[in-house]
Parts: structure tokens; sequence; C-alpha cells
């Protein structure tokens, strides 16, 4: 029985024998199993730390090592277990180039992970500092991914024997057609970098663009949304968005308002010589506020007319707003204590008598 055994094991098969065939297998599993337990340790450590302040360079490299794949264990496993076989020199040549294109597509979700990581990170850190940069950071992430993946995949074709040189100028001339027929799409791309770079607006921007007013909330590769002031979502091409007068009031440090009080024309002189400077004491009793100037400015048809300019100190809309409502309603107040009347769209009709001897 013993014989049968040791003739058995000592069997050839593909030139190793099954005691040496059971050896490799148990070292392709030990080294599996003591892959996987490390990215599991990994994983588990990297949930520990998600949470704790200043583990921030610790943080990246873990989720790195974190996201590494099943299969790239698996043909790593098998490449270190075949160490211990016997194998022909054309066997041994396909395990080597499968190793080579599993660490080049390992290397490359490494790359994509760790990018990834250091923008989420960046993106964390701008969201109360920087603005401009949340509207950059989907861009670059795209960019960066591709670059990734492009050089992989030519790594990967050399790997195979392909001849790269001759790939890289077939494809740059396929790329010339292919930019032609996606010219807008490329436009829109440009655009959004121009956006990147030039930062004429950024996320959280109130803007005016011809008819449509809106909060930017993402600025992507090809479109940016606005929110609008009824709500409902717009969605702009970046090449049409530069193309068209931008009016960024997210930038404005102040606001400028200008209003015209008119009276009748029966105010009396001391009144009229009077309302400039009662204007100019209402608005300086306001927070927020610089005054400019009010001036009798012209005899309407209809009214005398004093224009009066001053500014708001905040960017605020509803601000303004609150501002310009107490300044109305002080200025009635006021001059109803001075029997002053604000003028209104009046047409007087004067009727002449024809006399008796013209009328015969």
């Amino acid at each position: 029985m013993s014989m049968t055994l040791e003739r058995l094991w000592s069997l050839p098969v593909f030139n190793n024998s099954v005691t040496v065939w059971l050896v490799g297998v148990a070292i392709a599993a030990g080294v599996l199993i003591t892959l996987l337990t490390a990215r599991r340790m990994a994983r588990r450590y990297h949930r520990r730390l998600e949470h704790v302040e200043g583990a921030k360079i610790v943080l990246i490299p873990l989720e790195v090592l974190s996201r590494t794949a099943l299969p790239f264990f698996v043909v790593l496993a098998l490449f270190v277990g075949l160490q211990s076989l016997e194998i022909g020199p054309r066997t041994a040549a396909v395990f080597s180039s499968a190793i080579t294109i599993a660490v080049f597509w390992q290397a490359g979700i490494w790359g994509v992970a760790g990018a990834s990581a250091l923008i989420e990170h960046k993106r964390r850190r701008s969201l109360g500092v920087d603005r401009a940069v949340l509207g950059s950071l989907g861009i670059i992430n795209v960019i960066v991914n591709t670059v990734i993946w492009a050089f992989v995949a030519l790594l990967t074709l050399g790997n195979l024997g392909v001849d790269i040189t001759a790939l890289v100028a077939g494809l740059g001339i396929g790329g010339i057609a292919v930019a032609l027929a996606v010219q807008n799409i490329f436009g829109d791309l440009f655009a959004s970098l121009s956006i990147t770079l030039d930062r004429p607006f950024t996320v959280g921007d109130f803007l005016v663009v011809d008819d449509v007013l809106g909060t930017v909330e993402t600025i992507g590769v090809k479109s940016t949304r606005l929110r609008s002031l009824s709500g409902e979502q717009i969605v702009m091409a970046n090449s049409d968005l530069l193309g068209s007068r931008v009016r960024n009031y997210g930038r404005m440090s102040e606001r400028r308002v200008l209003f015209t009080t008119g009276v009748t024309y029966e105010t009396k002189m001391e009144a009229l010589k009077r309302i400039p400077s009662l204007i100019r004491e209402i608005i300086q009793a306001q927070e927020d506020t610089r005054f400019d100037r009010s001036h009798f400015a012209k005899h309407a048809a209809a009214s005398l007319d004093f224009e009066t300019v001053y500014y708001v100190r905040s960017a605020d809309y509803n601000r303004y707003m609150d501002i310009q409502q107490s300044i109305n309603l002080r200025l009635h107040e006021e001059f109803a204590k001075r029997e002053i009347e604000f003028a209104y769209p009046t047409q007087k009709l004067f009727v002449a008598s024809i006399p008796q001897d013209e009328a015969a």
C-alpha cells in the first residue's frame, strides 16, 4: 500500500511529480491567503482612521492598497507557486507576460485610486476656502484618469508584441478625424479648462447670462449647471457660456443704487431746497450704506424729480431690498410731516373762453 502511494506521488504530470504540484498549489494558496488578509487589514485600518484628525497622510496609501484587485492577487499567487515547478521556456514566457500585464493594470488601478483620493482630499479642504477649485477638480480627475489608462493600455499592447510606434502614429491621424467630428465636444472641454484656469466665476456665484439668472451649482467637463430663482436647474454648454456676456454678481463687493423721487410742482421753494439733505440724512442713518449724491435733477412732465445715488456695502440682494424699503418708508414719514406731496401722473387742461364779440 505504501509503495503504491509513493509511486502515485512520484508520477510525472507535465514534467513534475504530484508532490511538487501539491507544493506549488500550497505555496500559491498561502500567498493568496496572505495577500487577501493584508488587504482586509488595510481596509479595516482605513475605516478606523477615516474620521481621525491628522491621519490624512496615512489614509491615502491605505485607500490605494485597499483597492488592490482580486485577479491581481490570483495571478501573483500563481506566479509565485509556479516558481517551484519545472516548466518550459514558452510556458514561462506566457506566465511572465501575464504577471507583467497584471502589474500594469493594478498599477493603473492604484494610480486612479491615489489621484481620486488626493482630489477628494483637496475638494474637502477647499469647500470653505476656495470655491473656484471645486469646478476644476472634476475636470482634472477626468484628465488624470484618461492619461493613466491610456498609458496602461499602451504598455499592455507593447508587452503583447504590438508595434506601439505605428499605433501611436495611426491614432494621431485618426485623432484628427475624430477631433473634426466631435469639435463641439472638444470646444466645450477647452471652454471648461478656460473656466478652470481663468476663473470668471466659481461654484456659488450668482450669474446673469442674457435672459438667464441662476446660481452656479456645478462646473462640468461639457456643461455648467445653474439653479434659477424659480427653482429649476438650467444646463448651459461651457462654450455658449463663455461666448456670452456674463454678469457675475458673486464678485460684487457693493451694490450701486439709483432711484428717483418725484414731488408736485406746487411744492414750496424752501421744501425743495431741503429735500436733498433730508434724503442724505435718511440714507446715512441706514447700516451698510455709503451715500454718494442727491440732486434736483429735472423738471418732468408731471413732477419735479430728485435723483439719488448710494451704495450698499453688501452683495446680498435681500439686504439691498431691506435697506431700500426702510428708506422709502422714512421718506413717506418725513414728507408727510413737511406736507410735501409725491407726484403722480397728472394732466391739466386749460379751457379759454372766447369773447362774445369774436364769437359773433
